[in-house]
């Protein structure tokens, strides 16, 4: 099962971050990828930066025959083409698509360290946010983490509540 993370906080050419993630999803399934499922769009606290606006996140459940670092090249075109500039690190975005998961491949550092490697898999951080693991329990419920063996659910459980992108408002629109 290959997870994608995908978030957003400014409005950009796609229009608003919640619009902007419906059409990143559609994006998605123009590329060589099927999109499996995607879970409802939440609306939460900024995390690693509190000082910019609310994230419109979700969660799409994939499938692809590309790579995983293929895959990223056509996920950071995607953000390109939806206006995202990098500019600062957890600074505001129109676009954010993170590959969280890949088919359960442990790929480079997994203690979370920050590394210079392109991409890490499972996603390092992605165990102490709670607007990427209430996504996975809705759309993936069975899923466990490659290296923490838990299910989201069981790793909602023990976060922080202080911790993780607080989630405010559930839309529910995809």
């Amino acid at each position: 099962m290959i997870l994608i993370g995908l978030g957003s906080n400014v409005t950009g050419p796609w229009g608003t971050p919640g619009e902007t993630l419906v059409r990143a999803l559609g994006e998605l399934d123009r590329l060589p990828v099927r999109l499996d499922k995607a879970s409802s769009i939440i609306s939460t606290e900024p995390w690693g930066k509190a000082d910019q606006p609310v994230y419109a996140n979700a969660v799409a459940r994939v499938r692809t025959r590309m790579q995983p670092l293929a895959l990223l090249a056509h996920l950071r075109a995607l953000e390109r083409r939806a206006g995202r500039e990098r500019r600062e690190r957890w600074g505001a975005r129109t676009l954010d698509l993170d590959i969280l998961d890949y088919n359960g491949v442990v790929l480079n550092d997994h203690a979370g360290q920050s590394i210079d490697a392109e991409l890490v898999l499972p996603h390092p951080s992605m165990h102490e946010r709670a607007f990427v693991l209430e996504p996975i329990a809705e759309i993936a419920p069975r899923w466990r983490h490659p290296v923490l063996r838990k299910t989201a659910r069981q790793l909602l459980a023990v976060l922080d509540g202080s911790k993780g992108g607080k989630v405010i408002e559930r839309d529910g629109v995809t």
